[in-house]
Formats: C-alpha cells, structure tokens, sequence
C-alpha cells in the first residue's frame, strides 16, 4: 500500500497528463473540441517523459514534471523572502529598515522615525552613542579632512562621505556617469575601483581617486606589468586628487578576480587597456613590489610621477605582523603613506567566492582598531590620514568608525541604493534589474542620469547633516572630535561597556619605547621591514 502511494505521488501528474493527452488525440481525431488544447498537452507529456529518460537530474527523474516545482520555488524564494517574508530588520547583508534610509535621503523625502526604534536596546548588538545636556546646534555639515603628508607636494580636502571604489565593468557606464556627476554636485569623490578611469568618470569632472589593482588596468603594458608613462599621463589630471595603491579588498581579500572575456567589451578593453573579448585577469598579489621597502618605494615613485599628490593604500586588514612590517620600514626609510583606507570584510563586491566574503579577513572594526594603533603606536598617525570602508549607510555608521580612528569614509552600495539598487543580488549576472550593474545596454536604460546624480548628492547631503545633529548631540563642534568613549557598545542584557574599555587603544610611541606592555608585543616582534613574512619560524 505505501509502495502504491509512493508511486502515486511520484508519477501520478505525469500518468494523468499522458492519459489527458491521449484522450486528447483521440478527442481529435473524432473532430471533438480538444485540438485546442492538444498543442499544450503534449508539449507538457513530452517534458515529463524526457524528465523521466534524462539522467542528469535524480529529482526529475524520480518526480517526472512535479520536480520542477523546485525550480520555481528556488528562483521565486529571493523575492518572496524580500518582500513578504522578510521583517524590517532581518536581510542580509542590508535589511529593509538600512534601505529604505538610503532611499528615503537620496529621495529628499521624510526620514524620520515614528513611535519607537525597531531595535532591541538589550539585545548584544545593540550599539549607541552618549549625548550631553549641553549639546548644542551644528549648522555647518560640509565636513571635511586634509589629506596629504609632508612628502606630498598637492594635498586635498576630502569630505567625510564618499563613494568607494566600484570599478567601470562592475558597474554600467550610466551607473558610472551618474555617481561622479553627483560627487561634483556634492563636492565630494569618487573612487574608480581598479578597473581604470573611464570616460564616464570625466563627463562631469567630479573629484576622482584613482585606484591601482593588481591588474595595473589604465597604466599596464601588454605583459601587464606596470607602466609608468601612462600612469603619469592619466595620474596628472587635474581630476585625479588621489592615487590609492589597492593590496586587498574587504569581500575577497588575498583573491584576484577575473572579467569574463564577454563582457570585454571595446570601451572596457580601452579604459583598461587590455584585449577586447578576452578574459581580463586581475592577480591576487602585486607584480610592481614583493616586499614592504619595495612598496614603500613604489609610492615614491607614484608620488612623483603624479606631481606629488597623496599616495595611499587600501587594505583589508589580515595578518597583523604585515601592518607592523608596513610601518616599521616607513620609520626606517622615511618614506610615509599618506592615507590608509581600512576595506572592511563585510564590504561588498560584484562576485567572490562564498568562503572568501564569508570567512577571510578581518571586519572594519577590528582592522580598524588593529591600523589606529599601528600608527599611534609608532608616532606615525600625526602624518598620516585612515579612511574606512564596509557597510557605511548611515551618519551613526560613519560616527562610529570616526570615533574608533578613521577620518573619513567611504560607501559602495548605500551610493547603488541612491541610485535604485533593489539588492536583487543580480551584480555578477548582467541581469542587473535597475541597470547599476550590467553592461546590457537595454537595461541601462531603466537608469536616468540627468534624475539618479540628484539622489546621489541628496544621500550625502542628508547623511552629512544628520552627522552634523549627532556631533552636536554629543556636545561637540565637529567629527574629529569623536572619540572611543562616545561610543557604546552592549555586552550582555546587564551590562554596557564604552569602546575604550572593550578594546585597546594605544598610547602615542608605546610600540617603541614598550612593546611588550601591548596586546600586540608578539606580532610587533616577528614584523619586518625587509619582508612580509614574519621573522619567527611560524606565526604567533
């Protein structure tokens, strides 16, 4: 009996189907009125009898034409889980209440809150931010930080929001257009990721940081080594304010990554300067430098070849003895970065590897704290600048980072939402629905830049302000003056602890004069100036 139920329940639509279709034919051919339907019919019985011949896959074999059920339900879970399932504050990795913040400020519409947070003030990931009786109203909100050490010979004002590095090929040439005609309108910058300046990134003349990947795309030759004739000629723009040197990103730190040769196309393969229609390789390390001199010294020189504006790195933060080793050789040669920008691991990226977003390289918070303390350790942060990247969407996001060390920070996919970005993790398809992320020229379309570049300088212009009501919140005059005790984090349903007291921040020099008095006295000792490798036979 369960045996005839089993085999009922597997092959019972497609027996029916068949006997359907059979008395379909027979309907027919005595001229009754089933021809219409016969087309489908039969259509449906072939499917499930090649479902039930096929031998690639076991469910369809086994539950001939109900198998693709799974299917449906398989495309159609994303979307129900979105917008029905989902609670306000439940997605990943932004939930429905951080989007429709965005969407709300780039929009200009109401962003206020009625009623109540939504938020567990008891629960463990609860975090705040002190305020004082005497706060006080900060009408000034163009925030910005200089940027540019004493080696740099034409520094910048970087404002304390800007858009992180998306590179031309990950994002369409709309998406492109429209976020750096909203950083001119905003006065604010735009990194080009490292997939080289396109000319969608000079239409509109926004500020621009020029990022140099692994692939050296828009400055290589054709073995793909670095060329430092093009990098002049293209670094020297009255555009380009920054050169940042990219050793890892924070969604696939220590991977390289690669463009399929089809989507290639000819304006990539100009921007990049590689083969149209074939597969363009970014390596997963530097071919330009092997060891921290070599590095250092390869700012140097991309300092004087771009007419002495700030160089700097962009890190997500891994072994902690390579931080050290980077500022034990700027002590030793007298070469300095100018900036440090900190890519968090739960930063975002157009594709990666699921082991590599999931579990390799340290969160902004503590590669945040871990480069603080590097350079406050060595008497090095009073030259050199730390900007901080990774899931930044909301002026508290950017009060808390400032507050552990950064100086600035940058957003990726809070300036996609800006731009309509519906999250339909749809980037490494070219499928993107709203045309941020596809080089299909129908669905670019749908992305309007003369409307999107509004919402991108409105997000800013919002965010900023409400940065502004929190600093005056906290009864102080401007960012920088954030500090870890402003900061609160929960520790338990009982218990609260201010950031200062949950982590260590180092005295100015303490890694010079005490190392052994630090948490980091172990990782300190095995960094080396002449390699990354750690001196010690195996890491601590």
């Amino acid at each position: 009996m369960k045996t005839a139920i089993d085999m009922l329940v597997r092959y019972g639509a497609f027996a029916l189907l068949a006997l359907l279709t059979l008395v379909a034919l027979l309907a027919g051919l005595a001229g009754a009125g089933w021809s219409g339907w016969l087309p489908v019919l039969l259509a449906l019985t072939g499917l499930g009898a090649w479902d039930l011949l096929q031998d690639r896959h076991t469910l369809l074999r086994n539950y001939p034409l109900t198998g693709h059920l799974r299917w449906v339900f398989e495309w159609s879970r994303p979307y129900l889980r979105q917008y029905i399932v989902e609670g306000d504050l439940s997605g990943r990795p932004y939930n429905r209440e951080q989007r429709s913040l965005v969407y709300e400020r780039a929009k200009d519409t109401l962003d206020s809150k009625p009623f109540g947070s939504d938020f567990d003030f008891y629960d463990e990931q609860y975090e705040l931010m002190t305020h004082s009786i005497a706060a006080r109203k900060v009408d000034y909100s163009d925030f910005r930080v200089q940027v540019g050490g004493p080696q740099c010979l034409q520094p910048c004002d970087v404002s304390l929001l800007n858009i992180s590095a998306m590179s031309f090929g990950a994002l369409g040439a709309k998406a492109v257009e429209a976020l750096n005609r909203g950083a001119a309108a905003g006065g604010f910058y735009q990194d080009t990721g490292e997939g080289g300046i396109s000319p969608y990134h000079c239409i509109h003349g926004g500020d621009l940081v020029w990022e140099i990947g692994t692939g050296y795309f828009g400055c290589r030759d054709a073995d793909g080594h670095f060329d430092p004739e093009l990098f002049a000629r293209e670094a020297r723009r009255e555009q380009v304010k920054m050169i940042e040197i990219k050793l890892s990103q924070g969604a696939k730190p220590g991977h390289g990554g690669v463009l399929p040769g089809k989507k290639v196309t000819a304006e990539i393969a100009s921007t990049r300067h590689v083969p149209e229609g074939v597969e363009c390789v970014s390596p997963p390390g530097h071919s330009a430098f092997s060891t921290p001199l070599e590095l250092l010294e390869f700012v140097a020189r991309l300092r004087e070849l771009s007419g002495g504006k700030p160089v700097g790195i962009k890190l997500c933060v891994g072994h902690p003895w390579e931080l050290f080793a980077i500022c034990k050789v700027m002590l030793k040669s007298g070469t300095l970065v100018d900036f440090i920008v900190v890519d968090g691991a739960e930063g975002g990226t157009g594709a990666a590897p699921e082991e590599f977003s999931d579990h390799v390289g340290m969160a902004l918070r503590e590669g945040l704290v871990l480069t603080r303390n590097a350079l406050v350790g060595t008497g090095l942060r009073g030259d050199i600048r730390i900007g901080a990247s990774g899931k930044v969407y909301s002026a508290f996001s950017i009060a808390r980072n400032l507050a552990l060390g950064a100086d600035w920070c940058n957003a990726a996919r809070a300036f996609m939402f800006s731009l309509g970005c519906v999250m339909a993790k749809k980037c490494h398809t070219d499928r993107c629905p709203t045309g941020v992320t596809t080089q299909n020229p129908n669905r670019q379309r749908g992305l309007v830049v003369e409307e999107k570049y509004l919402r991108v300088a409105n997000f800013h212009r919002n965010t900023l302000e409400r940065l502004g009501e929190l600093v005056g919140a906290a009864g102080l005059e401007h960012p920088c003056d954030l500090r870890p005790h402003h900061l609160h984090h929960r520790t338990g349903p009982n218990s609260i602890a201010t950031m200062d007291q949950i982590k260590d921040f180092l005295e100015p020099g303490i890694l010079l004069t005490d190392p052994e008095s630090t948490p980091y006295a172990d990782w300190w000792a095995v960094a080396s100036a002449d390699s990354f490798q750690p001196q010690a036979a195996t890491a601590p």
